[in-house]
């Protein structure tokens, strides 16, 4: 005896890239489930990183910060001619422009997980567990897979702990599956979809403990590289630290198969590989909250998807090293940018077209992310700087990867290449904002109340897009030509009137008006009503009343004053495209909405 189920979206795997697919496909009022075979929770070990992107993105940074611990400041240590580390310099994380929250946040993927979830729950969702699929199959026929209204991928779904007379088999029929249940992903092997690219025989440890030790710089991200091999130290919460120790073959290799072989390694042994890197500063601890050792793959599925109609996210998709911090980084961001097109998709607001935009974006930054890691893990396995080896790798070596690389791996310059949903023809208009790269934060001013706000916080990833107006100074001319634009853009035939559903602007568009002013003048009633949805949705490129905060907004992004500009910033937080009032007759954002061509930014 099984159960019958239909079901919208099927989420396969509960880590943190399906945790949070299935999280903002709830919040968006999709139909979602998500199954994971573990029997219990995560409460400690995995991933623990949470970049600066990341935590700006998805209404999760007061907790995550809350219950996480604050990474400010990196360290690299090297050897001096005795062969003993020492400090060779100190810089910051992230650059404090460039990102809302110039830190990471450290918290165990467990905790990271619970967050998600308690999220997910106050949408009526719940995780299923331990439920395993053991069967998938994609229908072939083409109206099947056409129609929004039917259900072609059927999947046999076990629940583990079934005993007796309890129903064990369900049988489901989804409109669509995600696969997010790790690198050995059962939905991919599944369904014959290959990864591709090399293993390498880099051995490591990890290992989380609360140190007790005089290393000064403990609680900072600190690389050390030393005579006896490399250590990458990062700092919890709970005062623990979670320490990479790089280990060699003849430590871990089972000769008589050619793989590692885990029972070859322990936490005490790891403890002691560890404390030769530390030397002259001592390494006392012995207990250890989790431990594992693994060797470095850098691969990437050959598709992303069966059909549009199964994906695959996450590790799933792509692994590498985790030595920059990208694992659940780069899943968590896979997710999302699938779940917010499914959820445009199944409220019949974009053609399905719009789901191959999925692999298309996710697929070259998963590419250029393994090219970086490349790059980055030779820096961890090269032999270090000294006086007998003038080849080998100094802290300059590591400071300038830092500054080649730091804007990725802090998530705020991924950047999306030209397609139908990143326009950059009139670049120029905001060349300060990169079409195609994640909203730059800045402080404006809210005219009704002179209250500072951070303009990422006023772009929720809520699957609306964000339509910004900078109307420069509100002279009376330009008064007058705001005011007609408005009228423009209240025809039928604009885009904010064509594809709302019954005339609700607000359900698709999230219209937010910037105006050059002083706080001590401006009245947001000089705008017209369109363009002033809510009082809160005007603000002034002004400092706040401390003077201490904002101003130069317009200058920041490289916006002309005197011009009306408006910027379209995607439900994921990228700007999709400029351009200037001028051009609206001739080329603009389309969203396809209700006619069914899909997803398009082209000419009227």
């Amino acid at each position: 005896m099984s159960l019958e189920s239909c079901v919208d979206v099927l989420v396969i795997g509960a880590g943190p890239a399906g945790l949070m697919c299935a999280n903002a496909l709830a919040m968006a009022g999709v139909d979602v489930r998500v199954i994971e075979q573990r029997p219990t929770k995560l409460t400690v070990g995995q991933a623990d990183g949470i970049q600066s992107r990341t935590i700006e993105s998805y209404g999760l940074a007061e907790r995550l910060i809350r219950e996480g611990n604050r990474v400010h400041m990196s360290a690299f240590y090297g050897p001096n001619e005795h062969g003993e580390i020492e400090c060779k310099k100190c810089e910051r994380l992230v650059t404090p422009l460039a990102a809302c929250f110039p830190f990471i946040v450290t918290l165990h993927q467990g905790a990271i997980e619970s967050i998600l979830l308690d999220s997910m729950s106050q949408h009526g969702v719940k995780m299923e567990q331990p439920v395993a699929p053991s069967a998938i199959e994609v229908s072939e026929d083409i109206e099947e897979l056409a129609s929004m209204s039917s259900y072609p991928v059927k999947i046999t779904l076990e629940r583990l702990d079934a005993v007796g007379d309890t129903i064990k088999t369900e049988n489901v029929r989804a409109k669509f599956v995600i696969g997010t249940d790790g690198a050995h992903s059962w939905v991919r092997r599944a369904l014959d979809i290959t990864m591709d690219g090399e293993h390498t025989y880099s051995i490591w440890g990890v290992i989380d403990v609360k140190p007790d030790t005089d290393l000064p710089d403990i609680r900072k991200l600190t690389k050390i590289q030393s005579t006896n091999g490399t250590c990458m130290v990062i700092p919890r919460e709970d005062d623990k630290v979670r320490l990479y120790i790089q280990l060699s073959g003849g430590d871990v290799f089972d000769p008589s198969t050619g793989r590692v072989d885990k029972s070859r390694m322990s936490p005490g042994k790891l403890l002691e590989v560890a404390r030769k890197m530390f030397r002259p500063f001592e390494l006392r601890t012995t207990e250890f909250e989790w431990w594992s050792i693994y060797t470095i793959g850098q691969r990437i599925t050959s598709s992303y998807s069966v059909r549009e109609r199964v994906f695959i996210a996450g590790d799933a998709c792509h692994t590498h090293s985790p030595k920059a911090g990208q694992g659940m980084n780069a899943s968590i961001n896979d997710s999302h940018n699938l779940a917010w097109k499914l959820a445009q998709v199944l409220r019949g607001w974009a053609n399905p077209s719009l789901l191959k935009t999925y692999e298309l974006e996710r697929r070259q930054f998963a590419q250029d992310l393994i090219t970086f890691d490349k790059e980055y893990q030779v820096l961890f396995s090269g032999k270090p700087r000294t006086a007998e080896n003038q080849d080998g790798l100094s802290h300059k070596h590591f400071f300038r990867a830092s500054e080649k690389f730091g804007g990725f791996i802090a998530g705020v310059s991924v950047q999306y290449a030209p397609s139908t949903l990143v326009n950059a023809k009139y670049q120029g208009c905001a060349s300060n904002l990169v079409i195609g790269q994640r909203m730059l934060p800045q402080i404006f001013v809210r005219a009704a109340a002179a209250l500072p706000v951070e303009i990422q916080d006023m772009l929720p990833a809520d699957v609306r897009f964000k339509v910004l107006v900078f109307t420069g100074i509100l002279t009376d001319t330009q008064i007058a030509n705001v005011n007609s634009l408005a009228v423009q853009l209240r025809k039928p035939s604009s885009f904010l009137q064509k594809y709302a559903p019954h005339g609700n602007v607000s359900s698709i568009f999230d219209i937010i008006t910037i105006v050059v002013g002083r706080k001590e003048k401006a009245s947001f009633l000089d705008v017209p009503l369109l363009f002033r949805p809510h009082w809160s949705k005007v603000l002034l490129d002004d400092t706040d009343v401390t003077r201490r905060r904002g101003g130069c907004g317009y200058e920041t992004f490289g916006i002309d004053p005197a011009a009306i500009t408006f910027v379209i910033v995607r439900p994921d937080g990228y700007v999709g495209m400029v351009a200037p009032s001028t051009a609206l007759d001739n080329t603009f954002l389309y969203i396809d909405f209700c006619q069914g061509h899909g997803f398009l930014y082209m000419p009227r």
